[in-house]
């Protein structure tokens, strides 16, 4: 894992965010490490895309209508 001072850390701070692997960077103060920078854990990426072609859509499921209200009283 890459060692980074606090002064440079605080100078290329979004070059950093760019340059971020899943790594990341140890922030070092006066060569004594202070701090992670690591990217932000996606939970739910490995679902994304995982249903395809599992599930069919019959109909419009943005508009439902006025079915699903009726007889309500609000």
């Amino acid at each position: 894992m890459k060692r980074i001072p606090t002064e440079e850390a605080k100078e290329q701070f979004l070059q950093l965010i760019d340059q971020l692997d899943d790594e990341g960077f140890v922030i070092t103060r006066d060569g004594e490490p202070v701090a992670r920078l690591t990217k932000y854990p996606n939970r739910f990426a490995k679902y994304i895309g995982s249903m395809k072609d599992e599930i069919k859509v019959h109909g419009d499921i943005i508009n439902v209508g006025d079915r699903w209200v009726k007889g309500r009283q609000w």
